[in-house]
């Protein structure tokens, strides 16, 4: 080989080994670009990720403590007459939690569609025996027509002494008249034991862990309680942990309101529903058609409250309408949960 192609090939061989040497290296595996959000898994819920994306939040303790301070009020509003008013708007209403104004209001809706969660609590002693057999059916026929939704469930309880559970959660008609005519009447009167267990037992854990619901108890009975051990303010609290409404029907027939009925009327207002006195007992599918149709006539609004401490203590609720025709029927408080 002579002394110029020597040279010639030297420089291809040079230039070859200097373009090599430029070229950036191929990056390891680790470091190629993630998948989109669309190809990852979702996380489980209140699972928390070590490496956080940039536009999302590091942390999601702050979430989680806004939705236990969120308190969600669920109110029905009437003109004098108990006609329903709809319609409305969140600017006619003026809301005070623990005497403060709410730090703000995060949602308001008219008519309402959450699932239901009702309890048909059934007074079955001796002193409702001659009117029982029309409440059983009275409460069949409300069953049937205010479950509508395969998400709304329902439970029968009687009690006289003391209290039974004849069927638990279900939106099964057939099973909830089974269990109604599994009542039989007898025996003395502990109303306030059974609104409190039913409230602790049932009402209290009905949302937990699912989507929020509306709950509701039916309480029908006269109200005369001589069995009780539990006391009425007992009774009211536990309804109020619970966040239920009382809705009452009286089977007191005569024109007079007796001490049985201002009974009835305490555990209603107190839990922002009412107390309906049917004339007679051929009456009392009237006074179920009236609650079905107030569960689909509210109103509802989640807010956050100003200085909220997680401390259990009872905070009040003050709601009323601008325009003074109207009544507003609310809870009147709730508790805080604790830390």
């Amino acid at each position: 080989m002579n002394r110029q192609l020597f040279g010639l090939v030297l420089g291809v061989v040079l230039s070859l080994v200097t373009a090599q040497a430029q070229q950036p290296a191929s990056p390891p595996p680790a470091q190629q670009t993630p998948p989109t959000d669309t190809q990852q898994p979702a996380p489980a819920p209140g699972a928390q990720q070590s490496a956080p994306a940039a536009d999302q939040p590091a942390d999601t303790g702050p979430i989680i403590r806004l939705g236990v301070n969120e308190v969600n009020l669920i109110f029905t509003v009437t003109d004098k007459h108990g006609h329903y008013i709809p319609n409305l708007q969140q600017s006619d209403f003026a809301l005070l939690d623990d005497q403060k104004a709410p730090e703000r209001v995060n949602t308001f809706h008219q008519q309402i569609n959450l699932p239901l969660r009702v309890g048909i609590v059934i007074d079955a002693s001796t002193s409702i025996r001659t009117r029982f057999e029309f409440e059983q059916q009275s409460a069949s026929e409300f069953l049937l027509q205010v479950l509508k939704s395969k998400r709304d469930r329902a439970f029968v309880m009687g009690f006289d002494v003391t209290s039974t559970v004849t069927q638990d959660w279900t939106n099964n008609i057939d099973g909830l008249q089974t269990g109604i005519n599994r009542l039989r009447p007898g025996g003395g009167t502990a109303l306030f034991d059974a609104v409190y267990t039913a409230c602790r037992d049932k009402l209290l854990d009905a949302s937990r862990g699912v989507e929020p619901v509306r709950k509701a108890m039916i309480l029908i009975s006269d109200g005369d309680d001589n069995q009780s051990r539990v006391r009425p303010d007992e009774a009211i609290k536990m309804c109020e942990r619970a966040e239920t409404i009382i809705y009452a029907i009286s089977t007191n027939w005569t024109p007079s309101r007796g001490k049985g009925d201002k009974v009835l009327t305490d555990l209603a207002e107190a839990t922002g529903g009412q107390v309906l006195f049917p004339p007679s007992v051929e009456e009392m599918t009237a006074s179920f058609e009236s609650i079905e149709e107030e569960l689909r006539s509210q109103y509802a609004l989640t807010y956050t409250p100003a200085d909220f401490k997680y401390d259990g203590s009872f905070r009040t609720i003050y709601l009323y309408c601008n325009d003074r025709r109207y009544q507003v029927r609310a809870k009147k408080g709730y508790f805080a949960p604790r830390e």
